[in-house]
This record gives structure tokens, C-alpha cells and sequence, in this order.
């Protein structure tokens, strides 16, 4: 019994020896690593509790119930400068809003940072191993077998959008012009984007709206709130027991499982075809369904339901978003909504073609206010997969190099740094799509990311809300503002409206 005891007491004291030399090797690396690239250290946000952060996790999901989480965010900017660190339970953030260092992080350096495990396990129940969560060789298969879905051929064609935007102005109509703007879009863009990715709408425009649509719908945002949720608590996110959230997971997945299985079936059907006929509708028309098109590449289920729950989530709230976004401020500026329309109208055709709306300059300069003022991720982040410099970001200036240790995280803020006044003006506070003119940014201004991981489907988002506002700048010669307060921020995965857009249109 003795030499039992000696002999793990023996065990115990060589693996904290092995252990303790491996991490004074680890460190005297990373000290060298550090002196020989001329680091300095970032400077550190005041904290109560220096190890675990609690002050600053509730002090984040305080703001966050206010719907201040984002001007927190200005605000400990604005008092630490460009870069600054914090410490929540054993683990080192970077937060930046320096538009160097995101270049380097997602570009320069891109194979020096990626998801991290955190993250996929926070959006695993949802997401799964779709594109947002996955990195390396998964990551570049799944980017590959998405990417040709988003040449110009399809994402130019109207023929989806237009019959969408028909329902949404009917309603309107129905509604006797007074509704809420962003429920609207957030149902139109998932009836567009569901046909154009499954072949089907989900049908949430229609007046008969099936019970299985809307369940999906209302899944699909509690899903998501939940998975935002296990982002803000990191490494508590054991604490997250909701069966809501599993249970609303698994409903988004079955509504989608049920369309895999479909496209699973053309694809069986459509390798036993001539060539010349394959992908035709019945009416002997060359039809292009997004799900078909990954299912020519795989047959794995799950893989391309979490393919088309990604994309569908990605594609609903970013564009939703982006016009809620739109008509919030067009709402409250009726000098621009003029402005908008007349341009609108100076270039409208029936039926209107891309083309028309590419000569729509001012839409443009709004849209690109808009995504300026309200990003789509108005944050976002990175973790380190091995010790790295970053060029900037340390010292009290935040000018001097960077040590990043691996499994550190870079958190950045597009919110904050499109608001900065010394790339956007002094009035980089307001409103004015006029700045767009003469307005060339780079890496200040991202909306949709940017480097190997950028957005996509940027195009298409753009294009489809584009397509949206001149379809309702021609429908409608005004708009009447019904909410007197300011915007709310509603942050999910993405940046949406917690007070909606609620407005009277005024037909033409």
C-alpha cells in the first residue's frame, strides 16, 4: 500500500516537473519570439477581477439587455485607443478597431488565425460544420462547392426577387400601408432565398402561411439568439441550458433535412438522364437550384444541411437587415428619400434589369451609408492557431508590433472603427450618402469581411436589396415616420432593429 502511494506520488511530482519545464520553455520562446520582433504590450482594459473578468462578462451582457452593447464598445475605445486587451476566465482578448491589423489578420496572416474551438462549439448545435464554423481543408472543400453558385448569371436574375417583391407591395397594400418594415423583409428574403437555394419557398408572404413555415421561421430566430448567447459566455457556455434553443435547433435542421433528401432524389435521378436534358423544369426550361447544385458534389446529408443552414441564415439576415436598415433612416430623412427617388425613377424600366439599377448612383451612395453606419457583423473575431506577430497594435500608442500567443483571441469591431471620424469625417456619425462621391476606403470600410474568408455572397445581397428598394421607390412616393425613438440595436449573428421599422408608405 506504501509503495502504491510512493508510486503515484512519484507519477505526480514528474508530470508537474514535465509540465512546468514545457511551459517555462513555452514561455521563454515566446519571450524571445517577442524581444526579437520588437514587441511591446497592448494596452490593458481597467479591471476588477484581472483573471476571470467577471466585472466585464456582466458588464457586457448588461449593455447588451439595454441594447448598449455596441456604444460599450465605442466608449472603452474611445478611452484605450485603436487596441486594447481584456482577461475573461483564463483567456486573453485583443480587441482592435485599427483596419492594419484586421488586414493582417485576415489577409496578410490569414493562415495564422482562424474560428477556434470555442466558436464551433458555441454554434455547433445550429451551424454545425457549415462554413461559418469550420476552418483548413473543410473550411476551402466547402468554399469551393459554394462559390459557383454566386456568378454573376444567377445572382443578376430577377425572376425570383421580382415575384417576391410583388407579394411584399400587395401586402403593404393589404396592411393599408401602415406596417412594420423589417418583419416584412425578414419574411420576404426568406421566401426569396428559400426558392432560390431549395427550389421552394418557405411561403411566409402568403396569406395561408403553413404552420410548419412559421414554426421554422420563429426557430430559426430563437436558434439563433441562443447561439449568440454561447458566444458572449465563452468558456462558461456549460452554463447555457435551454431546451428551447436545442429544441429549436433541431426543427430548423429537420425543415432543411426534408429538402436534402429531395435534392439527394434529383441527383439520383438526374445521373441516369442525357446530359442534354438534365436540370430542366417541366416546362423544358434550365432551372437553377442551389441545393441541387452542391448535391452534384456530395451526398453527404449533413454536410449539405449545414451548407444551406449557413447560407440561409447568412443570406435572410444579412439583406433583411441591410433594408431595414434603409428604410429606418429613409423614414426619418425625407431630404434623401426624395433624393432616392428621383434617381430611382430617372433609371426605372419596366421589367427592371440589373442594368438599370447598376446607373442608380445615389442607391448606391445610401447603401453604402447604411452598411458605413449599421454593419451587417458589426463584430467579429479570430483566434490564433500558433504564436504570431501582428505589424501593429502594441505599445501605448498601438503602433509598435504585437505578440498574439496561440489561442489568443482578436475581436474586432466593424461598428466601431466605420464610425471613425479620421476616415469618415467629422460627421462620421450621420447620415449622408453624399460622403460616397468622392469616397474610395479600404480595409476602414467592411461590411461583408474581407481577405479569403470575405463574404460570398456579397454580390447577391446586394444586388437583392437593391432590386428591393427601386421596386418600393417607384411603388411609393413617400414614407411617414411612426417611431419617435432612436434605433435599438438587436444583435444576433447579425446587426438588426430591436424597435423595427414601423412606417406609413404612401402609394403612388
Amino acid at each position: 500500500m506504501a509503495f502504491s502511494l510512493l508510486l503515484v506520488a512519484v507519477g505526480l511530482l514528474l508530470s508537474f516537473l514535465y509540465y512546468t519545464a514545457q511551459w517555462l520553455i513555452r514561455c521563454r520562446r515566446r519571450y524571445r519570439m517577442s524581444r526579437l520582433n520588437g514587441c511591446l504590450p497592448p494596452k490593458k482594459l481597467p479591471q476588477i477581477d484581472p483573471f476571470l473578468g467577471t466585472d466585464i462578462v456582466l458588464q457586457n451582457l448588461g449593455a447588451a439587455k439595454k441594447f448598449g452593447f455596441l456604444n460599450l464598445l465605442r466608449s472603452r475605445h474611445a478611452a484605450n485607443g485603436l487596441t486594447f486587451t481584456t482577461n475573461t476566465y483564463f483567456r486573453t482578448t485583443i480587441n482592435t478597431c485599427d483596419p492594419t491589423l484586421i488586414q493582417n489578420v485576415l489577409s496578410f496572416q490569414f493562415q495564422d488565425f482562424g474560428m477556434g474551438p470555442l466558436r464551433r462549439k458555441s454554434a455547433s448545435p445550429l451551424l454545425g460544420r457549415g462554413i461559418f464554423t469550420t476552418d483548413d481543408e473543410i473550411w476551402a472543400h466547402q468554399r469551393a462547392l459554394i462559390r459557383p453558385s454566386f456568378v454573376r448569371a444567377q445572382v443578376t436574375d430577377f425572376s425570383i426577387f421580382g415575384h417576391h417583391v410583388d407579394q411584399l407591395i400587395a401586402l403593404i397594400t393589404r396592411r393599408h400601408y401602415e406596417v412594420d418594415l423589417q418583419q416584412l423583409f425578414f419574411r420576404m428574403v426568406l421566401d426569396s432565398n428559400s426558392e432560390y437555394m431549395f427550389g421552394e419557398s418557405v411561403g411566409l408572404m402568403s396569406e395561408n402561411a403553413s404552420e410548419s413555415a412559421t414554426t421554422f421561421h420563429h426557430a430559426l430566430d430563437y436558434a439563433q439568439q441562443g447561439t449568440i448567447l454561447r458566444l458572449r459566455l465563452g468558456n462558461l457556455m456549460f452554463a447555457h441550458r435551454d431546451k428551447k434553443f436545442r429544441d429549436s435547433c433541431g426543427v430548423v435542421h429537420a425543415y432543411a433535412d426534408k429538402f436534402v433528401s429531395q435534392a439527394l432524389e434529383y441527383r439520383r435521378k438526374q445521373e441516369v438522364l442525357p446530359a442534354e436534358k438534365r436540370d430542366m423544369d417541366e416546362g423544358g426550361r434550365r432551372k437553377y437550384v442551389f441545393l441541387n447544385e452542391l448535391a452534384k458534389d456530395t451526398d453527404d446529408p449533413i454536410l449539405l444541411r449545414d451548407q444551406i443552414v449557413n447560407m440561409l441564415l447568412a443570406a435572410r439576415d444579412t439583406t433583411a437587415g441591410l433594408l431595414a436598415f434603409v428604410f429606418f433612416m429613409l423614414a426619418r430623412r425625407p431630404d434623401v428619400w426624395a433624393k432616392l427617388r428621383a434617381d430611382v425613377l430617372e433609371h426605372y424600366c419596366e421589367p427592371l434589369m440589373y442594368e438599370a439599377i447598376m446607373d442608380m448612383k445615389y442607391l448606391r451612395y445610401v447603401v453604402n451609408e447604411t452598411l458605413r453606419l449599421f454593419p451587417p457583423i458589426a463584430t467579429n473575431s479570430r483566434m490564433a492557431n500558433k504564436d504570431t506577430v501582428l505589424p501593429v497594435g502594441g505599445g501605448p500608442d498601438g503602433k509598435s508590433p504585437l505578440f498574439v500567443a496561440k489561442h489568443h483571441v482578436v475581436t474586432y469591431s466593424t461598428f466601431v472603427m466605420h464610425r471613425r471620424k479620421e476616415f469618415f469625417g467629422e460627421d462620421a456619425d450621420e447620415f449622408r450618402p453624399e460622403r460616397w462621391e468622392n469616397l474610395r476606403p479600404g480595409w476602414e470600410f467592411l461590411p461583408f469581411n474581407g481577405g479569403p474568408r470575405i463574404c460570398p455572397g456579397q454580390k447577391f445581397a446586394l444586388t437583392e436589396s437593391s432590386y428591393t428598394i427601386a421596386r418600393l421607390l417607384h411603388a411609393f412616393s413617400g414614407i411617414e415616420n411612426l417611431d419617435p425613438t432612436d434605433w435599438r440595436e438587436q444583435l444576433t449573428l447579425s446587426l438588426t432593429l430591436n424597435n423595427g421599422v414601423q412606417c406609413r408608405l404612401i402609394p403612388a
